[in-house]
């Protein structure tokens, strides 16, 4: 398995903590309103590497967060009338359904920030006492020039960052250094908690290295995923506290998928053009959907336009296309096996061990939906080849996550379909046309 390293930049050999096992963290979203199309690429992408590492004998620890606490979660609440704890269920439940709906395998642990909340005071208070962090006026801030690693995942430079912010001096701004981050906030609006500084709440760079060094030994792990807008500041400031704590950069592996176009420009509420996920699922499927999505390697923007939904839609119909046939047939003539080609779907599965080539994984399965194809179409038919070729497709299919609903058959269905095909033989059109509009209703044919 090969995977490409942000934090080396380049593309590596997967080597694991431990033999045999994988274990992901991927960032999570702020449940303040429906996903967006943005939110469901990681979460598909992400989905994808976890069943390769699976397909490939890994044992899979994968977590991902819910942040249940933050400024946009107490507006939105006043917003529509109800507490934040009411629509932060209301949404995480939302996202849920739209994991359900792809098809994606759910989380082995989904943390929220609000069940984490004595794991994350408890590590700013070390932070505090070993000199990391300190407090002023009830709010505690992590101070990043202790770190002389800073940058080392973004190469960003804290000397940049602290002759840009020289330029806009904030009078109010009680911080030792324009380079530090909040880890604690003193609130009096929304949910608080109490700690040694002060009623409030966490900052939100402070979430997901706690809910890591809580699940995970020493608070590493193998990979940590997420958006390429959280690389910076949000997971350079991971690796901060990371480094200040545990003298690693938590993950030895750091993965980035990149953003979202609509027709050629950046996805943005300013601009309108915002699509939402559970939307987007209810028109295209499940399978269009992923499709769309996996077409673009995950480190290239995606650019998603009325033409390349058309074609993504043409290749799935392919798909479905020949399963519905194939399945007709197999079950039909009795003969559907459980036998399939290993041997393509490692091929495939080792199209998605070079960096997950998801574009190169989708036309290998195109590959063998024409091999089916063609094994339907000869006079001479051989009803083992078919079977295997068919069971080789759903098990390409299976290892990214498509789905593949086919109806299973009784005798009734069967005997219909016979008597369909010898009256269509004998040119009894008229009792054929009766038949056909009845198989249609079954959704048969």
């Amino acid at each position: 398995m090969k995977v490409f390293n942000t934090l080396t930049n380049k593309k590596e050999e997967f080597v694991p903590i431990k033999e045999g096992e994988v274990s992901i963290y991927v960032c999570g979203p702020t449940v303040y309103n429906h996903a967006h199309i943005g939110n469901t690429r990681p979460m598909i992408v992400f989905d994808v590497l976890r069943r390769t590492f699976e397909y490939l004998g890994y044992k899979v620890s994968f977590v991902s967060n819910f942040t249940d606490v933050d400024d946009k979660i107490i507006k939105a609440a006043k917003a529509e009338g109800i507490t934040e704890k009411e629509l932060t269920d209301k949404y995480i439940k939302a996202y849920e359904d739209v994991r359900r709906g792809l098809n994606l395998l759910f989380p082995t642990n989904a943390p929220r920030v609000t069940e984490t909340m004595q794991p994350i005071i408890d590590f700013i208070k070390k932070l505090v006492d070993d000199g990391y962090a300190y407090e002023i006026d009830g709010d505690v801030y992590f101070r990043v020039t202790k770190i002389k690693e800073y940058g080392m995942l973004s190469g960003i430079k804290v000397e940049d960052l602290i002759a840009g912010a020289s330029e806009r001096v904030d009078e109010n701004d009680k911080k030792e250094s324009s380079t530090d981050f909040a880890l604690w906030k003193k609130t009096d609006e929304g949910i608080q908690f109490d700690s040694p500084w002060s009623k409030g709440r966490p900052g939100w760079h402070t979430e997901c290295v706690v809910m890591i060094n809580d699940l995970f030994e020493n608070g590493r792990i193998d990979i940590h995923g997420g958006g390429q807008d959280l690389k910076f500041p949000h997971h350079e400031n991971e690796i901060a506290q990371s480094m200040a704590c545990h003298h690693h950069p938590i993950a030895n592996v750091w993965m980035h998928n990149q953003m979202i176009n609509i027709n050629n420009e950046k996805m943005s509420k300013s601009l309108g053009n915002v699509l939402w996920a559970k939307d987007l699922l209810a028109e295209l499927g499940c399978n269009v959907y992923k499709w769309l999505m996996l077409s673009t390697h995950y480190r290239n923007p995606l650019n998603f336009t009325d033409e390349v939904l058309k074609n993504v839609k043409k290749e799935v119909e392919k798909v479905e296309n020949i399963i519905k046939q194939a399945s007709l047939y197999l079950q039909v003539n009795r003969c559907l096996g459980n036998d399939y080609d290993k041997k393509t779907v490692d091929a495939m599965a080792e199209a998605l061990s070079d960096d997950l080539n998801t574009s190169l994984a989708l036309t290998q399965i195109l590959g063998q939906v024409k091999v089916l194809n063609q094994a339907i179409r000869v006079k001479e038919k051989d009803n083992q080849v078919i079977s295997k070729e068919y069971q080789t497709l759903l098990h390409m299919l299976d290892v990214m996550g498509f789905v593949h609903e086919t109806k299973v058959l009784d005798d009734e269905d069967i005997q219909l379909y016979n008597s369909w095909m010898d009256e269509k033989a004998q040119k009894n059109f008229e009792k054929a046309d009766e038949l056909r509009v009845e198989l249609q209703a079954r959704g048969i044919i």
